[in-house]
């Protein structure tokens, strides 16, 4: 079975194609090509002439000469544009695969995904999209942004930051982040300091930061991609391996059942243990080094992360977004994501392997608990022994059952090394993984996905391809890589030169660390972060939105504490419910069951 198509995209997360209009330009027949553009007998604009004999190209009169370094290949045309469609694959269903999807479909070009998956289905979990990503997706398409905004949580709008993990009075009281508390013992000093993430979105006049989950957020890509190609989704079949056919021959691209698709272009987006990279970088999928300390190209960041969601009223419930809570050798972060849930994590120094919870993120399959009766709130409870109680009423609150786990890689820049290879490009996780605590990773996949679906609307030729993605490259490479900086560096600072602040006024915080928190208090809240999210907000396609942002959080506010106070009800009612298996679980099971039907 062979598959005909000639662009193609690899993504677990997702990425849009598109081009950009250009004039009118005069339809053209490539002489002795199979793939003839736009007939010129179909146009009384243009005559055609044509030489066999040297492959040039005559649209208007105007003779392009192939063999004098001009365009041999088969013109690319939009709706404003004449000339066949680019054709797309996508190895990789997830938000970003589904994301580039959308933005190549509304461009006219012909996409196809190939997700691993036997089928979709609703998995719990919410995915932060920062002001940046927000303007992306309004530039793609305003319906896309309407219903996103429909699901969406802004946390932005409302206080968030770090907080002293031991300091804090387990009131969950809501106090400023001066430093009073040095001449006035009676000070609060629960709030070490707040990020500006308000201030730099209204810098921009964009929306602000905020969640939405991910099942409701991949519902809404693949209807409106479904608009525009009813079956542009093939499931259960991914991409495994590529080969480059020459110079305006595209790509072929080899699928798990051993058919194969040509394409123009492939572009791998299938996350970080992406088999598109494997290859072009000449890894090895998921191969690890003997102290798991490397894995098919990726380093281990030295954290494990632990993750829970509980409905839970606090204190400060609808007036704090997410907060960070410090502390010696671990932070501990709580986020509202809609609904009246709050979604915690727990980051840990220790070494990769500590295996506790099972694992259903990052496109891995979930492995079972290691001691199926250990009771892993217990576990991350005793983690935080002395902490403030403020943690342990967010974990107590915690179905165990509930609780994940992920060891975190992510790789160095690319500086070196091109994401694309002849007419294969990679984006998002597949080759920029990055550290959570900016919340940037699927951002930047968005962001690449615009990009370069910017960069190959302006793509008239197929010839032009390899050289429009290593444009797309250079345009992406450094901001991406100081994001990625950035978010690990975030990780590193907190577990490695954070503690708890020092304080005259009692004994918590008295080593190096603890000195040096202090003194990074004023550098961090006038000079680091508002220098930090301007800069992670600077890219804005929509430019600014004015009025609007403020509108859609007004509109919003008073939704979210209808569906928080129902939420809390129904908890007092019916007691906490545990969250339901992961997507890939569920995957699992509905592949088992598809594959028995039929069966004697």
């Amino acid at each position: 079975m062979k598959l005909s198509g000639l662009a193609l995209v690899a993504s677990t997360s997702c990425v849009a194609l598109a081009f950009v209009p250009s004039s009118q330009v005069a339809p053209i027949t490539k002489i002795g090509s199979s793939a003839a553009a736009v007939s010129a007998s179909s146009s009384p604009l243009f005559s055609e002439a044509t030489n066999g004999a040297n492959g040039d190209i005559v649209a208007n009169g105007d003779a392009v000469n192939g063999l004098n370094g001009m365009t041999t290949g088969d013109l690319l045309g939009l709706p404003a544009r004449p000339g066949r469609p680019l054709k797309v694959a996508i190895a990789g269903g997830g938000v970003g695969g589904l994301t580039t999807a959308l933005c190549m479909l509304k461009r006219g070009f012909d996409v196809t995904v190939y997700e691993k998956t036997a089928a979709f289905a609703r998995f719990g979990g919410p995915i932060q999209f920062a002001s940046n990503a927000l303007s992306v997706l309004k530039e793609i398409d305003e319906g896309l942004f309407d219903r996103v905004m429909d699901k969406f949580t802004f946390t932005g709008t409302r206080a968030c930051g770090i907080k002293d993990g031991l300091r804090a009075d387990g009131s969950f009281r809501m106090t400023g982040d001066s430093l009073d508390y040095l001449v006035n013992p009676d000070a609060p000093a629960d709030w070490f300091v707040k990020f500006p993430l308000k201030q730099c979105a209204d810098l921009y006049g964009l929306p602000y930061t905020g969640v939405v989950d991910r099942p409701d957020l991949q519902e809404i890509l693949i209807d409106e991609c479904k608009k525009l190609k009813p079956d542009f989704i093939q499931n259960g079949n991914p991409v495994t391996s590529y080969e480059n056919l020459g110079e305006n021959e595209g790509v072929k691209v080899t699928l798990a059942d051993g058919s194969t698709a040509d394409a123009d272009i492939l572009v791998g987006s299938d996350g970080i243990w992406s088999a598109v990279r494997a290859q072009m970088y000449g890894e090895e999928i998921k191969k690890s080094s003997s102290n798991l300390k490397r894995r098919q190209g990726c380093t281990y960041s030295g954290y494990t992360v632990f993750a829970g969601e509980t409905v839970i009223k606090t204190p400060d419930y609808y007036e704090t977004g997410y907060k960070v809570y410090i502390g010696p050798q671990r932070y501990f972060v709580t986020s509202d994501v809609g609904d009246g849930r709050i979604q915690w994590y727990a980051f840990f120094s220790l070494p990769p392997g500590t295996k506790k919870a099972p694992s259903g993120w990052g496109g891995s399959t979930r492995d079972g608990q290691a001691d199926p009766e250990e009771n892993l709130v217990d576990y991350v409870k005793s983690l935080h022994e002395g902490w403030s109680d403020e943690v342990m009423t967010v974990l107590d609150a915690t179905p165990p059952d509930s609780v994940e786990q992920r060891d975190l890689y992510d790789r160095p820049p690319e500086l070196l090394r091109s994401w694309a290879d002849g007419n294969v490009v990679l984006i998002g996780d597949a080759v920029h993984p990055m550290m959570p605590n900016l919340g940037q990773g699927g951002c930047q996949a968005i962001e690449d996905a615009y990009v370069l679906t910017e960069t190959l609307a302006a793509t008239k030729t197929t010839d032009k391809i390899p050289q429009s993605l290593q444009e797309f490259y250079r345009k992406r490479i450094v901001r991406v890589s100081i994001v990625q900086f950035l978010s690990r560096l975030a990780s590193d600072l907190i577990i490695n030169a954070f503690d708890t602040p020092w304080s005259p006024h009692d004994n918590l915080g008295r080593s190096w660390k603890s000195y040096l928190t202090f003194f990074w208090k004023p550098l961090l809240q006038f000079a680091i972060f508002p220098a930090q999210f301007a800069y992670l907000y600077s890219y804005y396609p929509t430019g600014s939105m004015g009025d609007l942002p403020a509108a859609l959080e007004s509109k919003w506010k008073k939704q979210h504490e209808k569906d928080a106070e129902e939420a809390f009800e129904q908890v007092a009612r019916e007691g906490q419910k545990s969250a339901g298996p992961s997507f890939f679980k569920k995957a699992e099971v509905m592949k088992e069951q598809l594959s028995t039907v039929g069966a004697p």
